[in-house]
């Protein structure tokens, strides 16, 4: 027993890579994201999106800003690079004149003013920038220097300018890109979304579909149940009806044709002895005793008629259309000779058919009471010996 033991056990290793593999699936199962992870990294992900754009958009005002402020400095750089070629002017002139001397005294003054207003706008400035030194603020101070001061403010001022409308550039192509980002992000969530509804309603329509198909049939034989058989009645007689009214319309347009009423019929059956069936070979022999019958009914009608399980060993069959009674006859002693064939191949010997015939509009007129009607004629056959079938107003 030992060895035959050893033999039909799964060597260690096969056995350590098998739940390994196992391990490895459930992980992978686990690992895969589902709608709610896919939405929640989406919204993360516009989240964060949204907030660099925020950035962006606030460094470029900034930017814009600090070019705008350049443009003032510059703009009070050329006031003073004005005043000074003003001074170099009243310089050059040949005559020592006193008109001369008070009109360089007042350049000089003009020229100090202006770069005095110039390095206050640069103290000022939002960003960091080398201030003038207040000894070149000065009427006295030297021309050179001041040349010196105006053309290295003048240069500084002009690169900071520079780099920030770069800036700015970079800063609004940076906005551009993550527009269209988060416009595609916002279309695949929006692809998702619906994705996921169409998903949804699939799903909720395949559960409505088999839950309107639960409580339409029975479970067990698969038949359609009572509930079912009277929406299919109800609904063949309205046609039939109408389909009578019809005929009569066109009987009257042609005098030689004749109004051929459509009729429909129930066949009510009723199993005789199946009681025994259960109380002597158990509920499991009579469960497939009546799947058996079932398919056996199924089979023997058409397609276009409807066999029904009305509950327990009741059963009903509702014809759309025939023409005489001896059609209706023909169906019953094949519905009962379906029961005999069940019946022999499980090896009963106990099982047989009591079938009630009705039929709308002759002679029940109403079809709510076609059921009903089938039901009574079905008793009397029961009570005639069983094993037959009769009309509403006649025992075969």
């Amino acid at each position: 027993m030992a060895p035959e033991a050893a033999k039909t056990s799964i060597p260690i290793p096969e056995r350590t890579r098998s739940q390994r593999a196992a391990r490895g699936r459930a992980f992978a199962i686990g690992l895969r994201p589902g709608p709610a992870v896919i939405a929640a990294a989406a919204l993360v992900c516009l989240l964060i999106g949204l907030l660099y754009l925020a950035q962006q958009i606030r460094t470029i005002f900034s930017d814009q800003l600090k070019q705008e402020y350049s443009g003032l400095v510059l703009d009070a750089v050329d006031r003073a690079e004005n005043a000074r070629s003003l001074v170099g002017v009243w310089q050059q002139l040949p005559d020592a004149t006193a008109t001369r001397a008070a009109g360089y005294r007042t350049a000089r003054t003009e020229l100090a003013q202006r770069l005095t207003s110039l390095a206050a706008l640069v103290k000022a400035s939002p960003s960091a920038a080398p201030h003038l030194p207040p000894s070149l603020l000065t009427p006295d101070a030297d021309l050179r220097d001041t040349d010196a001061l105006l053309n290295s403010v003048s240069a500084w001022w002009r690169a900071q300018r520079d780099a920030d409308s770069a800036d700015i550039r970079v800063r609004i192509a940076h906005v551009a890109h993550m527009l269209i980002a988060l416009a595609a992000l916002l279309f695949c969530m929006l692809i998702t979304a619906l994705g996921m509804y169409a998903k949804r309603n699939r799903q909720l329509a395949g559960q409505s579909h088999e839950f309107e198909h639960a409580a339409l049939h029975d479970a067990m034989t698969g038949l359609p149940n009572r509930r079912k058989l009277f929406a299919t009645l109800e609904e063949a007689a309205k046609k039939s009806s109408a389909m009578a009214s019809s005929a009569m319309a066109s009987s009257a347009m042609a005098s030689s044709a004749t109004a051929a009423p459509h009729k429909i019929a129930v066949l009510y059956i009723d199993l005789d002895g199946f009681k025994q069936v259960n109380d002597s070979l158990g509920h499991r022999v009579g469960d497939e005793f009546l799947i058996a019958v079932s398919k056996r009914f199924r089979v023997s009608v058409r397609k276009v008629d409807l066999v029904a399980r009305i509950g327990g060993d009741e059963f009903a069959v509702l014809v759309r259309e025939f023409s005489t009674n001896a059609e209706l006859g023909e169906i019953a002693r094949r519905l009962i000779a379906c029961v005999v064939q069940t019946d022999k191949e499980i090896g009963n010997g106990l099982v047989r058919a009591s079938i009630g015939i009705a039929s709308f509009p002759d002679p029940v007129d109403d079809y709510h009471r076609l059921v009903a009607a089938a039901d009574e004629a079905m008793y009397r056959v029961k009570r005639s010996g069983k094993n037959s079938y009769a009309f509403v107003d006649e025992v075969s």
